[in-house]
């Protein structure tokens, strides 16, 4: 199987389960006709007002939304339309669900970003493929989006898929009032490792120490990118300091693990790893930037008192 097979089963559904949906009518009765249909092979949710559509949409993103288009205070008008201002859920594909359906009202819909209108009462058979053929087109996009943010060398992500998903993360833990862990790893010595070996040793070092990181990050949430040269970072959503710690150890003992020849290495024969680490407490007042700055700084700590090792720091005891 391909790289491209493999990812797209992942995102198809093989690590992270069923795809979820969203069902937002006012009417009780017409959700539990959607649960019958779906909640066999989907994670079905719902939502009987807009407002409360769009907060789940923002906490807990869904990979699809059928829509009422007829409900109280907000019509799903006004909801698709605030779902695709959101860059957090702008690419969430919305199926309006409504029994007042006439030509002008479907061209509306579709104007504001829907990728389909169906009539009710339903045809289980019916909404069944067109929910299944727009999930397939999502999952496509989404595996298309994220190959431009791959590095091409290690097969992680790159800096800026980090840089934005570091965003979308801290926005989320604000939210919520969750923990953020980051945690920086840089390859020890590694300029006197290319200059022993070669720098097509030290590629194929990279690609091993890059692999045995994302083995060791068992959430779909978590994220490993290559964060520069010999450097690679992690994003740990709704992760605490103790927890992200002893990942942090967990990853220096599998890389010192692969047990890659490094003879000019002050610290051992074996290629290994300095981590810093730092997390985003509920109370800290900083930002992103500082999360990163403090990992970073972690990360020089360690390098300092010997390498091979690792230090960390929670964000909220800065402020």
């Amino acid at each position: 199987m391909s790289t491209l097979d493999t990812s797209m089963d992942t995102l198809l559904g093989s690590a992270r389960g069923k795809p979820k949906l969203l069902v937002v009518d006012d009417q009780p009765i017409n959700i539990q006709v959607m649960h019958q249909i779906f909640g066999g092979d989907y994670q079905v949710f719902m939502a009987t007002s807009g407002a409360q559509a769009l907060s789940i949409c923002q906490t807990n993103p869904p990979d699809l939304v059928l829509l009422d288009i007829v409900m109280p205070n907000m019509d799903g008008f006004e909801v698709c339309t605030q779902l695709k201002a959101n860059d957090a859920t702008c690419n969430i594909p919305v199926i309006f669900v409504t029994a007042h359906t006439d030509a002008a009202q479907e061209t509306h819909g579709l104007s504001l970003g829907a990728v389909d209108f169906i009539a009710k009462p339903v045809n289980p058979a019916v909404v069944r493929a067109r929910v299944k053929t727009q999930l397939t087109l999502k999952f496509q996009s989404d595996l298309l989006r994220k190959l431009v943010f791959l590095d091409g060398l290690s097969g992680v992500f790159n800096r800026r898929y980090f840089d934005q998903q570091l965003g979308v993360e801290w926005a989320r833990s604000s939210r919520s009032h969750a923990p953020l862990s980051i945690i920086m790893i840089d390859v020890d010595h590694f300029k006197l490792f290319n200059d022993r070996y070669g720098h097509q040793a030290g590629d194929d070092c990279l690609r091993q120490i890059a692999a045995a990181l994302k083995a060791c990050l068992k959430r779909p949430a978590d994220l490993v990118a290559r964060y520069g040269g010999e450097e690679f970072a992690c994003i740990l959503p709704d992760t605490s300091f103790h927890d992200a710690i002893g990942l942090g150890n967990d990853l220096e003992r599998k890389i010192r693990a692969l047990r890659i020849p490094h003879a000019v290495s002050s610290v051992t024969d074996v290629i290994t790893v300095s981590v810093g680490v730092a997390t985003r407490t509920v109370d800290s007042a900083k930002d992103a930037v500082a999360l990163v700055g403090l990992a970073d700084a972690q990360l020089y700590d360690a390098k300092q008192s010997g390498r091979g090792r690792v230090c960390g720091s929670p964000l909220g005891s800065l402020g």
